[in-house]
């Protein structure tokens, strides 16, 4: 039986400060990984690991000569949801956003400035053949629009564990999916707070239930090099 220090290691493991998306990162070492400017998320991160639930105090497993167990005693309408520390809940994935903007700006300014020639008893007045006069215009316009069109959408499911239960009821989950391929290896990453009551029987809740979720989708390896710009392109945007 683990010792109370050791379930409270697992449970501060568990709620650890590190963000709960990216969790640790491998280094940048070698010259090409400083090129690549990105940090691959790791497999076995110890902010994602399993977390045990609590044993029991051992004054509550009293033999008593009885085959009813009280603590292992389900009662005939209640249910089997999650809610504890450790307990699995399936995520299903259903996210789906969609954003679009578009702004124009048009400015358009005129001057005009003039002043007739001085006239004295009827004549202009003149100043080496000169009149004492001025025309002046200016004209001034700017044009401009930006329009932006964006749309996401996952689909898919993911068991999680609890990790935490807060005070109010509320469950506390946190996990993880990594999938080998053969040119690299993709992941899900999921945490967030549930309710209970928003569980379905089949120990399912949707994605769309999960309050301040972090939810990330990304991979490693070849394929997901390809898709970034290299250092000299990314130069050339910001620069230019």
């Amino acid at each position: 039986m683990s010792t109370p220090d050791a379930v409270g290691s697992d449970i501060k493991k568990a709620t650890t400060n590190i963000d709960a998306v990216e969790g640790k990162q491998t280094e940048s070492k070698s010259l090409i990984d400083r090129l690549r400017s990105r940090e691959d998320a790791q497999m076995n991160d110890p902010a994602w690991n399993p977390v045990r639930p609590q044993d029991k105090p051992e004054h509550y497993a009293t033999a008593t000569g009885s085959l009813f167990n009280q603590d292992q005693a389900q009662d005939l309408y209640d249910d089997t949801k999650p809610r504890g520390i450790g307990d699995i809940v399936t995520i299903l994935l259903e996210e789906k956003m969609t954003a679009k903007k578009n702004a124009s700006s048009d400015l358009d300014k005129k001057t005009d400035l003039h002043m007739k020639p001085i006239e004295l008893g009827g004549k202009p007045v003149t100043l080496s053949d000169y009149t004492l006069s001025y025309a002046m215009a200016n004209n001034n316009t700017f044009e401009g629009s930006t329009s932006a069109d964006q749309s996401n959408s996952i689909k898919g499911s993911i068991s999680v564990e609890v990790v935490d239960v807060l005070s109010n009821g509320n469950l506390v989950i946190r996990g993880e999916k990594w999938l080998l391929l053969n040119t690299g290896e993709e992941y899900i990453r999921v945490s967030g707070n549930i309710r209970p009551d928003d569980i379905d029987q089949d120990n399912s809740i949707a994605s769309t239930r999960i309050s301040n979720a972090r939810i990330q989708y990304s991979g490693t390896g070849d394929r997901q090099d390809v898709q970034q710009q290299n250092w000299l392109s990314r130069f050339f945007n910001v620069a230019f």
